[in-house]
C-alpha cells in the first residue's frame, strides 16, 4: 500500500473541532494522486496520453474523526483491473494504527481523443501494481433512489466546484449534498455514484430523500431530471 503521512490542520476540521468529511475525502484524492506522480505517471503524463480515470463511484466507511493536530496515515492501493475499470482501496489509520477510514473505488479510464471509456491495457494499469482487497463489507456501486423525494433549490456550477478536468471534482458533490443534512449530524458511511460530469454553468437541482432517521439521499440532477450524482449518507 501507498502512504502518507499528514497531521490534521486547523483548516480541515469542523466546527466540533474534528476533521470533516471534506478533508478526508481531500486527503484519499491526494493519496491516489500522489502515487501516481511518484510512479511516474501524474497529471502531465496523463494530459499528454489524453487519458484521465474518471471516478464511478465511492463507498467510504468512518470509525472516527480525529481531532485537530492528530497523526494520520493516508494509504491507498489498487487491487485490479477489468476492461474498462480500475479498482482500488484506501486506509486512513491514526498514530496508533487503529482504523478511521476504509473505502472502496471505481474508477473509468477514459480516452479523451475519442471521449469514450478505453480498455485498461497492462502498460497502463500495471504500473499501480495489485494488492488483496481491504476487509469490507462491500457495498453495490449502484445506488437506488427511494420515493417521494423533496426537490430543493436549483443553483449554478461555479468556477470553485471545478478541478483541472474542468469538471466539478469528486469531492465537491459530496460537499453540495451534505448542505441538506443537520449540522449536527455525524455521517459514519457514505456512498457516491457518479452519473454524468457537471461543468461551469450548469444548474443542479437537488433532490432529498430521507429513510428514517438514519438515511438521506441526495439526487443531484441536471435540468432534465438525470443525476449528475447521487449521494447516500448513513448517519449516526
Amino acid at each position: 500500500m501507498y502512504t502518507f503521512d499528514s497531521r490534521v490542520r486547523y483548516s480541515e476540521i469542523a466546527e466540533d473541532g474534528r476533521i470533516s468529511v471534506n478533508a478526508l475525502i481531500d486527503y484519499m484524492q491526494d493519496c491516489t494522486n500522489f502515487q501516481s506522480e511518484d510512479l511516474g505517471v501524474g497529471l502531465e503524463w496523463h494530459k499528454e496520453h489524453s487519458l484521465m480515470w474518471v471516478l464511478n463511484s465511492w463507498q467510504i466507511i468512518i470509525e472516527s474523526y480525529p481531532k485537530m493536530g492528530d497523526l494520520i496515515t493516508v494509504g491507498t492501493q489498487s487491487y485490479g483491473c477489468e476492461k474498462m475499470f480500475g479498482y482500488r482501496n484506501f486506509l486512513i489509520t491514526d498514530a496508533s494504527g487503529a482504523c478511521v477510514v476504509k473505502a472502496n473505488s471505481l474508477w473509468v479510464l477514459m480516452d479523451l481523443k475519442k471521449n469514450r471509456p478505453m480498455i485498461v491495457t497492462p502498460e497502463i494499469g500495471d504500473v499501480y501494481g495489485k494488492a488483496e482487497p481491504l476487509e469490507m463489507d462491500y457495498a453495490p456501486r449502484k445506488i437506488k433512489l427511494p420515493q417521494n423525494g423533496l426537490e430543493g433549490e436549483p443553483f449554478v456550477v461555479r468556477e470553485y466546484h471545478l478541478d483541472t478536468n474542468h469538471h466539478v471534482n469528486n469531492r465537491q458533490y459530496v460537499q453540495m449534498a451534505m448542505e441538506f443534512l443537520d449540522r449536527k449530524t455525524k455521517v459514519r458511511e457514505l456512498r457516491v455514484e457518479y452519473k454524468k460530469q457537471a461543468v461551469l454553468g450548469d444548474v443542479m437541482i437537488p433532490v432529498v430523500y430521507k429513510e428514517g432517521d438514519k438515511e438521506v439521499v441526495v439526487s443531484l440532477n441536471a435540468e432534465d431530471g438525470k443525476p449528475f450524482a447521487i449521494v447516500q449518507f448513513f448517519n449516526i
